[in-house]
Parts: structure tokens; sequence; C-alpha cells
């Protein structure tokens, strides 16, 4: 997104008498992967084929077949961003063995992890990123004249036990040690089984007399009009009641964390107004201010991999991505739901925060049966994420978070949840 031809380098510097590991490209972990496999993923689908990876919280970084990598060596930013955890969004610059190193995060995200050969083109991209609004702190080299930058030490950021190295994305040799013990394993299995396969399969000639296959079929016909006649077929499905199969609060709320958090790219030219994660899809809206549609598109295409995009109008986009299944489990909260709501009610009085609650009564049928649902529902907008909102419900069962949406304006969450009640 932000980026200044080819002046910036893939490669490595030395700073504690170690080498380290810069210009890797970031990304998000995509829903429903693990670190290696969406590495994988990423790197069969790019131009610029990488062997190596760093995972460094719920991102991977990755290094391709050149610039000097190798396995084991620490990841520069991922150190970094672990030494200022103090701020959720910085913009740094270091000058380091003859080069000049820019680290760009936003909330808790690798933007950009660049070296320079110019100080020149790393002070242009500096400028570029200071122009993006709220940033937590700024870090640069006093001799820059930066407004409101600190200069800081990178040796000394860097001067402790190394977390986050370089790794292999194929396991070429336990993949091949794998596939020549199951081809080891099936042919034991061939060996052992083979004469007992084959006279089980030998087709035996089984002697059985006309007149005696007749009067068995005869017998048959008699017996099924008979048990038609007595018994009225039914042809209907027991009730299902949607408690006995819930995802998993805890699962349920860190899926739609993650879905938001990799919608929430920030787009040159493009402002988010909310993000909003239902029941099966997480979808993000963005309102043009000045970029363009074909800007989106290939950003959108480079940092979003694998979302559906749909332009509701010449200046607004929804970006949506799919949400995998999640755990689920039977439960069924012990309590009417008089006493769900009231406890609720004061749960968040005590908080002193405005809650929306109701109670209502859903009837499910097949055709032949009915049952009743007790149901309360919640409504209620919080600064908590959806991890220690969730925790809020621990004491209750039956709990389902239908809806959680994120208002990036003023920085809320908003959320519906449903209680089923005995």
């Amino acid at each position: 997104m932000f980026g200044i031809g080819n002046s910036h380098i893939v490669g490595t510097f030395r700073a504690n008498k170690k080498r380290f590991a810069a210009g890797l490209f970031w990304q998000p972990v995509g829903v429903g992967y693990n670190a290696r496999g969406y590495a994988r993923t990423l790197s069969r689908n790019s131009k610029q084929k990488s062997n190596l990876f760093v995972e460094y919280k719920s991102m991977v970084g990755l290094a391709p077949r050149r610039g000097g990598y190798s396995m084991g060596m620490p990841s520069a930013a991922a150190e970094i961003v672990d030494a200022l955890s103090e701020y959720s969004s910085f913009l740094a610059v270091f000058a380091v063995d003859k080069k000049f190193y820019l680290v760009a995060v936003r909330n808790g995200i690798i933007l950009a992890d660049k070296l320079f050969l110019s100080e020149s083109d790393a002070r242009t991209e500096y400028t570029k990123f200071a122009k993006i609004p709220d940033w937590s702190a700024f870090i640069a080299p006093d001799s820059w004249g930066m407004p409101r930058a600190m200069e800081k030490d990178l040796a000394a950021l860097l001067n402790r036990r190394v977390k986050y190295k370089l790794r292999a994305i194929v396991l070429w040799r336990a993949r091949l040690f794998s596939l020549i013990l199951l081809a080891a394993f099936f042919a034991g299995m061939y060996f052992f089984f083979r004469e007992p396969l084959t006279q089980m399969m030998e087709k035996k000639p089984v002697a059985v007399e006309p007149k005696v296959i007749e009067e068995y079929n005869r017998q048959v016909d008699e017996k099924s009009k008979e048990l038609d006649k007595k018994f009225e077929v039914r042809d209907y499905k027991p009730i299902v009641m949607p408690y006995d199969s819930l995802p998993v609060p805890e699962q349920r709320a860190k899926q739609c964390y993650q879905a938001i958090g990799f919608l929430m790219q920030p787009i040159t030219g493009w402002v988010q107004s909310n993000v909003v994660c239902d029941e099966t899809k997480a979808s993000a809206e963005f309102n043009r201010k000045f970029g363009s549609l074909d800007e989106f598109y290939m950003v959108a295409e480079k940092l979003l991999p694998g979302v559906t995009v749909a332009e509701l109008d010449d200046n607004t986009v929804t970006v949506t991505v799919a949400l995998p299944e999640v755990e689920r489990i039977a439960s069924q909260d012990a309590n009417d739901a008089e006493t769900i709501e009231r406890n609720v009610i004061s749960l968040f009085q005590s908080m002193r925060t405005k809650v929306k609650t109701e109670i209502v009564v859903d009837t499910l049928t097949n055709g032949v049966d009915t049952a009743k649902l007790n149901i309360v529902e919640v409504a209620v907008a919080s600064k908590l994420t959806p991890m220690q909102f969730t925790k809020m419900f621990e004491d209750y069962g039956g709990v389902y978070i239908t809806r959680c949406a994120w208002n990036a304006i003023s920085r809320t969450w908003n959320y519906e949840v449903i209680i089923y009640a005995k």
C-alpha cells in the first residue's frame, strides 16, 4: 500500500553480534488456519515464492528464497514489536549497519517491515506513513528533526533473548518419513490379510430349492401388507432444540475478534465505518474519501486474500469473509427467563453500563409436535473485547453471541446475545 518502487530491500542486518531478518512480508493468519498452513497457502498464491516463515501472535511473516535468510534467524520486526508492547500503534525508523530500518505497526498488526540502503528513501517512506492519524508513538533519529519523534537505541531493544525465529514452511524430511511409514504399513497389512481376504471373496455355490424361495417371498409380502394396515407410518423428524448444539462461547468470541481484526486493514483513501460478525460471516464497510475503486481492489487483493468484495455504490464497498465452524456443545441455563433477565440487568448496573433485555417465547414444530423456547435477548454497547465480554457470562448456560460489531468511529463494541432459559 505504501511504497516507493524498489528502493527498499529484503535482507538482513547485524546488531548485538546477531544477524536479524528484515523486509519480511506480513499477513494476519486467516480464520481456520494454523500459522504454517497459512504461510504455505500464501507462498503458493504469491508470485514471489517463500520457503521460510515466522509466527508472531496472529500474524505470519514470509521470507523469500533470497536475501541471505536462514532457518533460526530472528525476525527484527517481531522482536521490536514485542519490546515496544506498551504502544498499540507506532512508526519507527532506526539507523543500523549502514542501512535504515523502518517498522510500522497499527493496532498490533505489522504494516511495514522494510530495510533501506538510502537514508532519503527511508525518510520519504517514513513521511508517507506519518500522514496516517492516531499513531501512539513516533521513533526516528534526532538528526531527522521529525515532529513528536523520539530516538531509541535499536541495540537496546534487541538486547535480550530472541523468541521469534524463521522456520521452514514445508518440512520435507518429516513428510517423506511419514509417506515411507504409511507405505510400509499398507504393504504389511496387504501381506497379512491377503490369504483370508482371498478366501472370503471366493464364490461358493449354494443350492436352494426354487419352491422354498417362492414360499419365502410370499410370506414376506403377506406380512408387509399386515403391518401396513396395522400401523400408520409417520414421515416426520423429531424437533431439534437449538441449545442442543451451540458454539462454545469462548471459541465463538475469539473467532469474531480474529475475523474483525483481519478485516480492519487501513486502505488509503477509504475509511471504515463499522465491522460486523454475525452467525456465518464477518463484513466490513468502507466509505470513500479520496481513493478510487481500482486502488481499493489492488490493495484488498494483497491485504485481504480470500474475501468477497461488493460495491453498494460508487463510494461504499463491503468486504466479507466466511466463518468456519467452531466446536459445539449442548447448553441450557438452569434458571427461568425472569431470573436470568434480572441477574443480567443487575450485572450491567454494577458496571454502570446501559443494557437492553427482552424475554421472548419461540415456538418450534415438526408438523406433529410443538415445543416452546424461553429466550432472554441482551443488547449492549461496551469497550470490552469479545473475549473479555464473554467472561461476564461464564456463570450462565445456553449463551449464544448472535452478533458482534466494532464501530471504528466511536471505538465501541456492540453485542447481541441470547440465553436459552429452562
